[in-house]
């Protein structure tokens, strides 16, 4: 086998002409844009910073500003999703890669729960027009169900424990590290992933899929959250193991859409009948008065305000819903109390935030005792704290009305300092100035983003608590689709009801019960695996490209035994030549690309042997999609 130098990571950056024009084309095409545009975007690198966009965005108006980045954001998303994104490279179809940063912090594993947010997203996306994504969410769907099968640190299928292992290796295989486990919130995001797609289906007149692709999985996440939601569990930020508002908030609304579902399809789900009230009784216990306790039945240092909560009004978000307490509808007095008390935290501890009044939007972390690679502002945080504004706003708009109780009054002081206690409808001139005064709070949220979002639109997990500066994971999965989400909000584009309001009594008495579930595999897991090779690698005429690895099937580093690759696909746009080689399921494969001149002269890529495992789905087909070093 040959001998090859140090491997390197870095990929040649585009010019200023291309980032112009991959801009430009989304643009146009953003209302639906073809497979190949999509294709196109998802490849071209969104990583170089430009002093232009720089100069523009810094005096460009809020309107400009949610244009651009909306334009950066979805393809963002697209190339941190295997197999083709370009920042996903070794990531099997489907599977969402958190960010590409591997060092400080390392997050390229694909998490559950980010993953299940990201799909909702691209599901949305795609009923709103953008039809080219619909082979992504295939599969993540069947990516998801490989993964329900796979054993692992917190269990397995057999009693369903597995499905709350909260990450996996990209390549589909388990992560055996020590983590925080289990993570329980996993399951009930992707049964609301799901059944947003379940339901456009059945729209379309295929019901038929899904009950054959996705009531297998979602049987199994729906009987996970029956069995086990009465059990402690590592919260939001897998930092506190106790019992998680985040958590138990949409475990109950996955129950509630799961039963809606199971009737649609003449399915049934007994834990979504018997568990879904009792977990909404327990949901009360987190309100302490003032605002919602992240987390209870735990013993630490933490006040309890934290973001974990807003986002959990965000994701339980019902448009059809009233102003209710009962499940912290973004709208009732208690979400809007919490918003305040959270938001307020923050005003004191970041440099950045300094003299900012209260009712006057500012950046937001994930809570004020965070010292998590510095404890500072996250962008899908601050983002979280205007979404749930602008969801507020579109129930208003529904009601008709605005009533503020003793609870939200002290929010919506903040805002009108004149306010009273008391129902405002739609006709007086007191709703137009509280519904002008929420709207401006909430762009103020985004405007921070706009402050301290760096000039390409990139954005990573965190930013400086003294400068705005970005830090720590760049390209964050789970900051652009915060972004899109909330932006969507803010044009009054909402998703469909979960039916929160069906089934929101209370019973009399709280019981901590339990449903014992059932489990099978999701689908039958093929025993070997087609993998298409795809290597980006520009050629001249006569020149062809070969894969060559260690296993008999890639000729054991034999030249003579290599595969050649077709350049049936390679266009100047994109240059890729490829070939689907059948492997074995869970197979360690070696492999390395080379040129074979004319003349027979050979010239491998340089530096290590690249590395892929096989892995386990449904469908008994992968594809890996790399470049030439």
């Amino acid at each position: 086998m040959p001998s090859f130098p140090a491997l390197s990571r870095n990929l040649p950056l585009p010019s200023l002409d291309a980032f112009l024009q991959t801009r430009a084309l989304f643009i146009l095409t953003s209302s639906a844009f073809g497979i190949a545009a999509a294709s196109y975007i998802a490849q071209v690198p969104l990583t170089p910073t430009y002093e232009l966009f720089s100069h523009q965005l810094t005096h460009a108006p809020l309107e400009d500003f949610i244009k651009f980045e909306n334009s950066v954001a979805l393809p963002a998303i697209l190339q941190n999703i295997g197999p083709d994104g370009i920042n996903a490279g070794g990531a099997a179809p489907g599977i969402v890669v958190a960010s590409p940063s591997k060092t400080d912090p390392n997050y390229f594993y694909t998490w559950t729960r980010d993953s299940a947010l990201t799909l909702k997203v691209l599901v949305e996306a795609f009923i709103a027009g953008e039809i080219a994504l619909q082979p992504t969410i295939e599969n993540y769907l069947a990516a998801q169900a490989g993964l329900e099968t796979v054993s692992n640190p917190s269990g397995d299928l057999t009693n369903g424990a597995g499905l709350g292992e909260p990450k996996f290796n990209v390549d589909q295989t388990a992560f055996i590290g020590t983590w925080g486990r289990p993570q329980r919130d996993g399951p009930a995001l992707r049964v609301t992933s799901l059944i947003a797609y379940a339901n456009w289906l059945i729209s379309k007149d295929q019901i038929t899929i899904v009950v054959s692709d996705i009531w297998p999985i979602l049987a199994n996440d729906l009987a996970y959250i029956g069995q086990y939601w009465n059990q402690t569990t590592f919260d939001l930020w897998e930092e506190v193991h106790g019992s998680s508002f985040f958590t138990t908030a949409v475990q109950y609304r996955a129950l509630v859409e799961g039963e809606i579902l199971a009737v649609r399809i003449k399915k049934s789900c007994r834990s979504c009948l018997s568990q879904s009230p009792q977990i909404l009784c327990f949901l009360q216990r987190f309100w302490n008065g003032k605002f919602i306790s992240a987390n209870i039945n735990v013993n630490n240092d933490r006040a309890g305000k934290d973001v974990n909560t807003l986002l959990a009004s965000v994701y339980t978000f019902d448009p059809s819903a009233h102003c209710d307490d009962t499940t912290f509808q973004p709208c009732s007095p208690k979400a809007l109390a919490n918003h305040k008390a959270v938001t307020d935290s923050f005003r004191s501890i970041y440099a950045i935030n300094t003299a900012i009044p209260r009712g006057v939007a500012l950046a937001v972390g994930r809570y004020p005792e965070d010292t998590y690679q510095g404890g500072n502002p996250w962008y899908l945080t601050t983002l979280a704290a205007a979404e749930l504004l602008y969801d507020a706003l579109y129930q208003y708009s529904i009601l008709g009305h605005i009533t503020i109780t003793p609870t939200s009054h002290p929010f919506f002081f903040d805002l009108v300092p004149s306010i009273t206690v008391g129902t405002y409808t739609s006709s007086s001139p007191i709703y137009r100035t509280l519904i002008s005064a929420i709207r401006n709070y909430a762009d103020g949220f985004i405007s921070v983003v706009h402050k301290y979002a760096p000039a390409t639109g990139l954005l990573a997990e965190q930013f400086s608590r003294t400068d705005g500066s970005p830090l720590s994971a760049a390209n964050l999965t789970w900051s652009y689709a915060a972004f899109l989400t909330a932006t969507a909000r803010r044009k009054g584009q909402v998703p469909g009801s979960w039916g929160s309001n069906t089934s929101d009594a209370l019973p009399s008495t709280c019981k901590a019960t339990s449903a014992k579930g059932t489990y099978a595999p999701p689908c039958a897991i093929a025993t070997s695996v087609a993998v298409t090779f795809r290597e980006v690698v520009t050629t001249t005429y006569g020149e062809n490209v070969y894969i060559s690895g260690s296993v008999s099937e890639l000729g054991r580093w034999d030249i003579e035994l290599a595969i050649a690759l077709s350049a049936e696909f390679y266009t100047a746009e994109d240059p890729v030549w490829d070939a689907t080689i059948t492997l074995p399921l869970n197979m360690l494969v070696e492999y390395k690309y080379f040129k074979m001149e004319q003349d027979g002269k050979v010239m491998w890529e340089r530096d290590l042997n690249r590395v892929f495992t096989v892995p386990a789905g449904c469908t008994g087909k992968t594809a890996k999609r790399d470049f030439w070093r």
